[in-house]
């Protein structure tokens, strides 16, 4: 299992970016959302065994403890 906020790179497209998402299937397929850092590319989905963690890069973190949450959110009038 991949840790969100790592840095991972795509061994095939060497697509990389922060792992911003991550969806587990049925199936047993695991996929990762790649987030580039560039603003002007999109974020793409890759399964686990094709991403390679950079192990120097320290994961982002996000303190979200202040936050109300999508759930107490104002409704959309």
């Amino acid at each position: 299992m991949i840790k969100l906020g790592s840095f991972a790179k795509d061994r095939i497209t060497k697509f990389e970016g922060v792992v911003t998402g991550h969806a587990k299937y049925i199936t047993g397929c695991d996929q990762y959302l790649v987030s580039p850092q560039n603003p002007d590319k999109e974020p793409k989905w890759f399964d686990e065994q094709r991403l390679v963690v950079d192990p120097i890069i320290a994961p982002v973190t996000l303190d979200n403890s202040n936050s109300a949450g999508a759930d107490l959110a104002a409704p959309v009038k």
